[in-house]
């Protein structure tokens, strides 16, 4: 989900990135800013910083918030654990939070805390929080190169203009132009000195920052081809799409943790095996204790799914114990981790039944975790008739799925059966 990357930036220059989170989210409806909705539990502007915080050669991340906000952007820096990121006075517009943000590497008057001016700087949307360290690399690179940089998409509509009287004038050949997006590089001086130049106009009406790299400092940015996932989130629908694109990250990895009888082991094997045509399968067949390294490099890896067999009687302890290292590995500050209880009901336990204490046990222990950002659910295989195994297993498999694509918080504690 999140590879960190290491290493120098490239060229060998210092390079800091600006946020622009001032925005008050107008075509998004609704009181909160876009930048402040939270999307899996989390708010969009903290997916924009992490992006930029897991590369490794960004030596500071400034984020540009109202000020009405800045208490709240700091709570969420505390709250997500980020680092290197200073919270900045944003302006009116958009081209003055920017200036703003960059007064920071080059005016003690602004700012107490003065940071080191960077060769290059990276100027990059709160509510764009799909980019990726290639782009990032691509557009820096680029600036080192060219003085400016920003990254581009072919545009999906065809633009026209109008008349007067609201009739079609004459409408761009769309071959020949495209979308700007973000992210934008600058090599630090040239940026600086136009904001320094510009006009109020340009600071109150302006929305584009290659533009006044060229009006001011007759610098031609580089046009860097981007990717698909460098939109921005402007309407509510945008939150949806965010949303499902996390979740679809997110389920890419499933840990199945098998803890059953030798008698068993064939339920065990088959599950992971049923899985594995949907989402790639790492399985410990041992108890955990034993698998203690097994587990650490899985979780290193970034896997927020995992999955308990267990023919014990709602093994709550062992459970908890891996709720224990998933918390200390900090797994869940980020991402919520879905963590699905399997329990398999064998003929020969005539004694087994669900009781309203084993499901009283299941819905408070998923309380306790969902605190700790992981959602718990219940599942009971009734492996009853040989027969019909693998049919039940891939039943099981399939609410395993859903689950883990849904990330529904509102079904956690619940007993689903297979």
């Amino acid at each position: 989900m999140e590879p960190r990357s290491r290493g120098a930036a490239p060229g060998g220059m210092s390079v800091s990135a600006v946020l622009p989170a001032g925005g008050s989210g107008e075509r998004l409806g609704g009181a909160t800013p876009k930048q402040f909705c939270a999307v899996q539990g989390r708010p969009l502007v903290s997916y924009a910083v992490r992006a930029m915080e897991r590369i490794s050669w960004i030596c500071d991340i400034v984020v540009v918030v109202s000020p009405e906000n800045i208490e709240t952007m700091k709570t969420i820096i505390e709250k997500y654990g980020h680092k290197r990121v200073t919270v900045v006075e944003g302006g009116i517009t958009r081209h003055r939070s920017i200036f703003n943000g960059l007064k920071v590497f080059a005016e003690n008057e602004f700012s107490s805390h003065l940071l080191q001016k960077p060769e290059v700087v990276i100027i990059h949307d709160a509510v764009r929080p799909f980019v990726e360290e290639d782009i990032v690399s691509k557009v820096v690179m680029a600036a080192k190169e060219h003085g400016a940089a920003g990254a581009i998409r072919p545009l999906v509509s065809t633009v026209i203009a109008s008349a007067a009287d609201g009739c079609l004038d004459h409408s761009l050949e769309r071959a020949r132009y495209r979308a700007s997006e973000m992210p934008q590089a600058f090599m630090f001086d040239i940026i600086y000195e136009a904001y320094q130049q510009c006009t109020d106009y340009d600071l109150d009406y302006g929305t584009e920052c290659l533009h006044l790299a060229l009006k001011y400092c007759k610098t031609n940015a580089k046009l860097v081809e981007g990717t698909a996932d460098l939109w921005k989130v402007t309407y509510k629908r945008d939150l949806y799409a965010a949303e499902s694109i996390i979740k679809d990250n997110l389920s890419q990895q499933v840990c199945v943790i098998t803890n059953v009888k030798e008698a068993l082991a064939q339920v065990g094997f088959l599950l992971p095996e049923s899985l594995k045509s949907q989402i790639k399968v790492e399985a410990i067949s041992k108890s955990l204790s034993k698998n203690d390294n097994c587990l650490q490099n899985i979780i290193s890896g970034q896997c927020y799914n995992f999955v308990c067999v267990t023919d014990k009687r709602w093994a709550i302890q062992e459970t908890q114990e891996l709720v224990d290292v998933l918390e200390k590995a900090n797994i869940p500050l980020l991402y919520p981790v879905v963590l699905i209880l399997v329990h398999l009901d064998i003929p020969e336990n005539n004694s087994f039944s669900i009781g309203m204490e084993d499901l009283t046990t299941i819905k408070k222990f998923a309380r306790e975790t969902k605190k700790k950002n992981i959602l718990v659910y219940g599942l009971l295989i009734q492996y009853k008739d040989p027969l019909l195994l693998q049919e039940t297993v891939n039943s099981a498999a399939a609410v395993i799925m859903a689950l883990i694509k849904d990330r529904n918080p509102e079904l956690i504690g619940q007993l689903l059966v297979a």
